[in-house]
Order: C-alpha cells, then structure tokens, then sequence
C-alpha cells in the first residue's frame, strides 16, 4: 500500500516535470524564475531557488550533511554550462520534492580554485555526485531526464558502484597477467600525481569498453610507490608512465590519454603489424607514393629471425607499413634472398643519388634493436616533404633545412614540384649530415612566419634548425644559385649565422610578483645561476592557465621576499621557448635549479599554492626561508 504522502509527492513530480516539458522553448520565461529581487543577494548554501551555491566555507559541511547530494562545477562564460542550466534548474526543483529529496548544488570554478583543483575539475561543466561523501564522475545525458535518471540509480540505498574494470597488478600477479594477454596495456601511478588522477575516469572507461570487445584488451594499473621492485625493473621515471604489453613483450604507449582516444588506439594495436604478401602485385599495392614500405623475406614459418622481424614491425607499427612473405617468386622479383629486409624509397622522392631500395641481411641480426635502427636510418629519403603525417620523424633531425614553395602533386603541377626538388636534392647531396624537406608555403604558413619569413613574397625561402636547435632563415632569393643556397648552409653548419628569436618586446617594468619572461628575457631571467626559477609556459586562450592564474599570483606574492627564488611566466605562443624548456600542452612548468639551468626538472604536482611550496621547499638549491623545516 502506498502512503497518502508519497502519491502526494508523485503526483506533484509529474505535474512538474510535464510542465517543465512543455516550457523548454521558452527559455526568457524560465531563466525569470530564478531572478533575485533586486536588493537580494542569495545566501552562500542556500537555495537560488533550487540549486545551492556552494563555496570553499559551506562546500564540506554540506557534503557532509546529505547522504546524496549532485554538484557541478561551472564557469559563468562556459557555452556549455549555460546551456545546461535551465535544465539543472529544472531536476533540482524535482529532486528536492523526492522524500528524501536529494539536493543539486553549484560551485563557480573560477572563484573556488581550489575546490576546482582539489576534484580535478579540467573542463566545463563536470558534474559529481557525491553518495556518503565519496564522489562519483555523471556519466548521463546532459539533461533533466538524464540527471534524475542518474540520481535516482545512485540515490537508492541498495547501489554500489561496480567493480573496477582496470585490474590492479602487484609484483606477484604482474608476470602472469601480462604473460597470458595477447594484448594489454599497464600503468605505473602514484596516489599523488595529479596528471594519474586527472587520467583515472578515462582509463576506467576505457577498460570498460575494452572488457566488452569480442577480443578484450585488459588495462591494469601498479602503485609505484608500494611495487618499487617493478617500477625499477621498468625503469618507470615519471607518472603516470603507461607499457603496452604483446604476451609479455614489453612496447611504448604512444597513444592517446583520453577514454575514445585510448580505446581505438588499442584496437588499432591488435594482431600483428606486418602482413603476409601473397604476390607481387600485393606488395606494390601496400607501397604508399610518399611513405617508405619495410618488407621481410624468409622461407619459413619457423625461421627465428621472421619473429625478430615481426617483433621489429610491432615496435615501429604507428610509423610505418610493414609486409612479409615466404615466397622465392616475390624475392626474385625485388632482386634479393631469403633472411633479407628491404626499405623501399617513395617512388615520388626518388633521385638519382640514392637507391630505390636499402638491403638489410639478416645473417648477424641478434634482436629486432639491429632491424629498428636500420629501417629508422633509412625513415626519409634525401629530399622528402615535410607533412603533419611525418612532423614527429623530421622533427628529431638537426640540422633539418625546410625549402618553401608551391608543393603540388596534380597532373598539371608535379613536373615543376619535381623541379625544384630536384635543385634541392643536387644541395642535399653534397650535405648529408643534414637533413632536407620541401614542404607547401601554403600548408606551412605558421612555420613561414615562426622563421620570420611570412613578408618575404618570393617563390621560393629557405629556412634551417641548425645544430643548435635554433632558427635561421635565409636572406629570400628573387632566383636560385646553387652558389648562395651552398654558402648558407654551410655558414650554418659552421655556426657563423646569426639566429631568428621570436619575441615579444622585454618588458619596461617588471616588478610585480610574478615576473614576465620573453625569449630576448629568457636566459637572463631563467637562466640566472644565482637563483632558482619556477617558470610556467602558458597560452593566453588556455582555460587552465586561466585557472592557475590566481594562485600563481598568490604563490609569488608569498615568496617575493625570498631574493634567490623567481616565480615567472612567458606566453609560449608568442616567443620561441628553448629545446630543454618545450612547451607539453598548456600550462607546462619547469623548475630551472640555480646549479642546473641546463636540466630543467619538469612539474607535475598538485596546482594550490600549497602543493608548489612544499615543492619549491623541497628543491630549493639555495637559500630558502623554512626549507629546514620540513
């Protein structure tokens, strides 16, 4: 039998949501309800009229306080937040008729930072729901139906969250589960790194969806900081470092750190990297015009080194096309012999200064490290075309020499791209130890103006990495001379060019807390011996440097009177940040120790003013007020 009370209370929970229903398109007419008599400023906790606003004072007491309690984390400019809402709006006026009801609550990101950072709030809007104080990540749809379906599943005394999907390995399980998959991928984490945290809910999800595969990939994860003995058998440096793992043959992840992103890389992983060729006509098939092709040839099945080979293939799959085959027929046909590997060159950068093809016997091969080295030697052919497919190959080559121009490969347009290819291919030939690449003006703008060169109007400009890693660009040509293009490269090779820095103007004052950096800045200030730098690498669009922004702030003002400790920034979208200082995403934070300008320590703790002090206490070289301390 029901109570009298509870059809009361359904009957009004329908009655509202059929209203609510039925008023979604009008958007004025709702937002009106939750307007504030002027004069009247919502109390901190209580209701908006619904929704109640939380802040770092009321936040833990209030969590506290309900059993089951949902909170989102917003910001006022998010398109997404206020799209949501109405309609958080909306299931909050619900919820709270339920018996129990179940509060929706709210917290400013940009205000609260530091209850933003203690919950890893990365993007707008996140929602939490909080069941007894322990938080769980909403994972329905973005709507009054979709929360209070979510609600209404977690809000039941019966749930429990379901077992995790990513195993948790110890040293004694570690040999057995990675043995007895044909494909698995682990993580070394610590409880503390923030960057493991951030990654947890997407691994999760990822193992998820993985488990349910017709082929299942398991994901597992090892505490690094209990499973020492194997986090030094893998020599894991950093957190969170992921392994794949082939029956128990160690790879690097390369991949994606994010749920969809981790899930189809893995999947792209399955089975092996290189293929069986059953003809001629299959190889020449597999030949991509403007990618090497790798292909082994054996006779047999059996033959130990066709596994060194498949092993060699597995560690390179994200880079390159690997076949094999067992076919005298095919190996007749490419002039060679069984226990040979063969690179091809792109047929469309082939010149008369290189083979069409590199051999590579077998015989003395000992591991798939002698195949992986001969084959990276042989990654790009003397002139081939930088694209944002092979920017991770050329990007390691210094020095590397970009020709710009006009790159079209059309029927009408490929004879005059050979041309100039083959003028640069005549300098490249006299200049091995450096590396060329012709790449469209067009596709390659950004890199045009970084060298400087975006106002030079000719058909054709040179630019170079030198040795160094820094930029030169050539004095624009209204023709080529072989002449001129020699002497620069080799005034760059030698050092005797002056380099390109971009940069913004050095600043006139600079005496705030923080201090601004700018390229031409940069050695004085980062580079300083005397001190010790924290230096934050920022875009100026980036939501989470934004957010780090105040607390930065804080941090400097607290340690302005410490004279051997520098907190600074620089915009590294608009000056040229040195090699051992690369920006990795925004914000990237280095800290430069005054005995050691030369091996930055790259941050990757916590983001309150706390978490950098009790770094910055930790690695001060120098004087440093209550290092003694801790």
């Amino acid at each position: 039998m029901f109570s009298v009370k509870f059809l009361w209370l359904l009957t009004v929970a329908a009655l509202l949501m059929v209203g609510y229903v039925r008023s979604d398109g009008d958007e004025k007419a709702e937002d009106s309800e939750g307007d504030t008599p002027e004069g009247d400023t919502p109390e901190e906790g209580k209701e908006e009229p619904d929704v109640l606003v939380l802040t770092k004072e009321n936040f833990d007491e209030t969590i506290d306080k309900h059993d089951n309690i949902m909170v989102e984390f917003y910001a006022p400019w998010c398109g997404h937040c206020k799209t949501l809402e109405p309609e958080y709006a909306k299931a909050a006026k619900v919820l709270k008729m339920w018996d129990p009801p179940v509060p929706l609550a709210k917290v400013d990101a940009t205000v609260e930072t530091e209850l933003a950072s203690r919950f890893e709030v990365s993007g707008y809007p996140t929602i939490k729901f909080f069941k007894k104080g322990v938080p769980y990540d909403f994972d329905d749809g973005r709507n009054m139906e979709g929360l209070i379906r979510y609600v209404k599943d977690r809000a039941s005394p019966d749930w429990k969250p379901p077992p995790d999907a990513v195993v948790t390995l110890t040293k004694d399980t570690f040999k057995d589960f990675i043995n007895n998959n044909e494909l698995s991928l682990v993580e070394f984490y610590a409880p503390w790194c923030g960057h493991c945290k951030a990654l947890a809910p997407a691994y999760e999800k990822a193992a998820k969806q993985l488990s349910i595969q017709t082929d299942p990939i398991p994901l597992a994860k090892v505490d690094a900081t209990v499973e020492t003995e194997l986090a030094s058998e893998y020599e894991v440096s950093g957190y969170p470092t992921l392994f794949l793992f082939r029956k128990g043959k160690k790879y690097e992840y390369n991949g994606p750190r994010d749920e969809n992103g981790i899930v189809n890389y893995l999947i792209k992983q399955q089975g092996e990297a290189s293929k069986l060729k059953l003809s001629v006509k299959d190889v020449k098939s597999s030949m991509k015009p403007s990618e090497i092709f790798v292909m082994g040839f054996f006779d047999n099945l059996n033959d130990p080194k066709l596994r060194i080979y498949m092993d060699a293939a597995n560690t390179m799959r994200e880079e390159f096309n690997f076949g094999h085959t067992l076919d005298p027929a095919i190996a007749d046909a490419f002039k060679t012999n069984p226990g040979t590997v063969l690179v091809f060159n792109p047929e469309r950068f082939y010149t008369k200064y290189e083979p069409k093809w590199h051999i590579m016997k077998l015989d003395d091969v000992e591991d798939e490290g002698d195949i992986v080295e001969f084959v990276r030697k042989r990654e790009v052919p003397l002139v081939g075309q930088y694209t944002a497919n092979n920017i991770k190959q050329y990007q390691k080559y210094r020095p590397l020499c970009f020709v710009f121009y006009t790159v079209d490969w059309s029927f009408d347009h490929r004879e005059a791209t050979q041309l100039w290819r083959n003028k640069v291919a005549k300098i490249a030939n006299n200049h091995k130890e450096v590396k060329f690449a012709i790449a469209d003006e067009d596709e390659h703008s950004h890199l045009i103006a970084e060298f400087g060169l975006e106002d030079s109007g000719e058909e054709i400009n040179i630019a170079c990495y030198g040795p160094d890693g820094k930029k030169y660009p050539m004095e624009p040509m209204e023709e080529w001379e072989d002449d001129e293009v020699e002497e620069f490269i080799t005034k760059m090779k030698k050092g005797k060019l002056t380099p390109h820095l971009k940069s913004q103007p050095v600043p006139k004052r600079n005496d705030g807390p923080v201090k601004t950096v700018v390229a031409k800045s940069f050695d004085k200030i980062v580079k300083d011996k005397s001190k010790d730098v924290l230096i934050e690498l920022y875009a100026p669009w980036c939501g989470h440097c934004k957010q780090l922004e105040p607390i930065y702030k804080d941090l400097a003002t607290k340690v302005k009177k410490e004279k051997n400790i520098v907190i600074a920034k620089m915009d590294a979208t608009a000056n040229d940040v040195p090699e051992l200082y690369k920006a990795e995403g925004f914000p990237t934070i280095y800290f430069a120790p005054s005995n050691n300008k030369d091996a930055p320590l790259k941050y990757s703790g916590g983001r309150t003013v706390d978490d950098f002090m009790k770094y910055l206490k930790e690695h001060a070289t120098v004087a440093f007020k209550g290092k003694d301390e801790l």
